[in-house]
């Protein structure tokens, strides 16, 4: 049963990558209108939560009601702004890269034994690789593509990943 999923969800993953990289800006679009909603409705969400804890504390009240401002301004800034979603998506690779960057010299060099310093190694190595790709990322064709990319890889990894029977399901 579980393999059958995987296979599904792998070719699912397989067709809509290729429909990103088909249609670059209108994937790029459609993902910027949904994060846009999805922010709005967050920063939404941030707002009831403002009255829901005003009795509790009014610190964490007046922190919903900045969050909840924040992110509805955000999220009407990215519904439909394939630009600002760019530069977002970018800015998160940057951040992620540069993280991944620190945390591999520092693991690199205060780690002990072998797999610490391939860890450290393997960190500094990806660090690296996000912050190429955030560079490809301000521009939304490369960005469709680079999303388009991971999901065929996703897909081919769900389709390859090992099915996982439970006892019942292998007949014990």
């Amino acid at each position: 049963m579980a393999a059958g999923k995987n296979v599904l969800l792998g070719i699912l993953a397989i067709i809509l990558g290729l429909i990103v990289i088909a249609f670059p800006l209108i994937s790029v679009f459609t993902v910027s209108v949904l994060a846009g909603f999805g922010v709005l409705f967050l920063g939404i969400w941030f707002l009831v939560q403002t009255f829901t804890v005003w009795e509790d504390s009014k610190a964490a009240s007046i922190a919903y009601l900045i969050l909840g401002i924040i992110a509805i301004i955000a999220g009407i800034g990215l519904v439909g702004n394939i630009l600002a979603f760019s530069f977002l998506a970018s800015f998160i690779l940057y951040l992620a890269g540069f993280f991944l960057l620190i945390s591999g010299v520092l693991t690199l060099f205060t780690g002990d034994g072998g797999a610490a310093k391939g860890v450290g190694g393997l960190g500094i190595v990806l660090g690296i690789l996000y912050i190429i790709l955030g560079a490809y990322a301000w521009d939304p064709f490369y960005l469709a593509l680079l999303i388009g990319l991971w999901l065929i890889i996703s897909g081919i990894f769900q389709l390859f990943a090992p099915g996982g029977e439970t006892a019942a399901e292998a007949g014990e």
